[in-house]
C-alpha cells in the first residue's frame, strides 16, 4: 500500500520534480501519505462536483479522536506542514488556494 501512495503522489508532480518528491514521501509514514492523498481526492470530487474555478478549498478530513485532544491536534498541525511541502514540491503555485479551516470532515 505504502508503495502504491508514493508512485501516486508522485505522479501529479512535474516530470523534473519527482525524483526529489519521491525522496521526500519515501521519508513519510503511512500514515502521512494518507492524509496528503485524501486531500487530493476531496479535491478531485470537489472539482468534478462544483463549478466555483479551479483550485481546491476542501477541507481536509479530521483524524479519528482516540487520541487526547492535545496530541490529535499537534498530530494535524504536522500533516498540513508536510501536506504544504508537498504541494510545493509538486509545483503547486503558492496562491493556489488550500484548506485552512479543520471544521468539517470529509470521509
Amino acid at each position: 500500500m505504502r508503495s502504491a501512495l508514493v508512485t501516486a503522489l508522485v505522479a501529479r508532480a512535474e516530470n523534473s520534480l519527482r525524483a526529489q518528491l519521491r525522496r521526500f514521501l519515501r521519508g513519510l509514514s503511512c500514515d502521512e501519505l494518507e492524509f496528503i492523498a485524501t486531500f487530493l481526492g476531496a479535491c478531485i470530487l470537489e472539482s468534478a462536483n462544483m463549478s466555483h474555478g479551479p483550485g481546491c478549498t476542501c477541507q481536509v478530513a479530521d483524524q479519528p479522536a482516540s487520541r487526547g485532544a492535545g496530541r490529535h491536534e499537534e498530530d494535524r498541525e504536522l500533516k498540513m506542514i508536510l501536506l504544504m511541502e508537498y504541494l510545493g514540491r509538486c509545483g503547486t503555485p503558492p496562491n493556489a488556494p488550500l484548506p485552512m479551516n479543520s471544521g468539517a470532515s470529509l470521509q
